[in-house]
């Protein structure tokens, strides 16, 4: 018999997928994957089909064997992203939507660089400095402007800068104050500043260079990097010291020595 109740379920899934997956272009190239926020008409600004768009990627990454780095970048060239859609993100439970997001992407097993092709304000400076690596377009400007607003900045993110860059610039951050690319740099927020026209080739250059290295390496230096940096001094020593420990025993550590004793280019296979 013809379950119509299941076809109107099937057909919503179809519906919701669709929609979740417009609102990010996505591009597998080689070891990476670039994903672009596409809401060029507003700004990019986040939309909740767009996070849950990437929180559903995001999550699916780790099924992704030989995905090396992922790009995170916004489409035109106006805007990064312009913080979130407050006409559907203001409920307390979307936020906690947007902050679990955040830590996806702090806590992501492969490096993230942010590709900042444009303004990056409140949620989408927060976006845009939780990625591991940041390169900017020269026009780039960064800010968190909730203040002027009567709102909190939200997540951790006077921890985070603090930690990142000192009290003394994040809390110019949190003021409200718009910094150029050139300034972010000077204060530590981003890696990089190139030409508008070189970011994306110059991010995937990036994300070459880091497909060349050991994966498991990699990933061992994110994990004592992130969570070390959220432990006391002691106990993110003994957490880098027990996950460098651990890749003693693995195929690339072996590729990578046999690889120097050969002089020749390793090949690892992060196992």
């Amino acid at each position: 018999m013809f379950d119509v109740d299941k076809l109107r379920h099937e057909i919503r899934l179809e519906t919701r997928n669709s929609e979740l997956m417009s609102s990010i272009i996505q591009e597998r190239r080689d070891s990476h994957l670039i994903i672009r926020l596409n809401r060029p008409e507003e700004s990019n600004a986040l939309s909740r089909e767009m996070v849950l768009a990437l929180s559903d990627r995001f999550t699916s990454l780790d099924t992704e064997r030989n995905l090396r780095a992922v790009i995170l970048t916004g489409n035109g060239d106006k805007a990064f992203c312009a913080g979130a859609d407050l006409t559907e993100l203001a409920e307390p439970n979307e936020t906690r939507t947007l902050e679990g997001l955040i830590s996806q992407i702090e806590n992501c097993h492969v490096p993230v660089i942010a590709a900042v092709n444009g303004v990056a304000a409140d949620d989408g400076c927060q976006l845009a400095l939780a990625c591991h690596l940041t390169i900017a377009s020269a026009h780039a400007q960064f800010s968190l402007t909730a203040a002027r607003s009567g709102f909190d900045s939200g997540y951790d993110v006077r921890g985070g800068l603090a930690r990142e860059v000192g009290e003394e610039v994040a809390l110019r951050m949190l003021s409200g104050k718009v910094v150029s690319a050139e300034e972010a740099l000077r204060l530590g927020l981003i890696n990089r500043v190139v030409p508008a026209v070189e970011l994306l080739s110059r991010a995937e250059d990036l994300a070459r260079e880091i497909a060349q290295l050991a994966p498991l390496a990699i990933r061992a230096c994110l994990e004592a990097v992130i969570r070390g940096n959220q432990l006391p001094l002691a106990e993110g020593l003994a957490l880098e010291t027990k996950v460098f420990a651990s890749l003693f025993d693995t195929d690339d550590v072996r590729e990578g020595t046999s690889a120097f004793l050969e002089r020749r280019s390793p090949v690892f296979k992060g196992t």
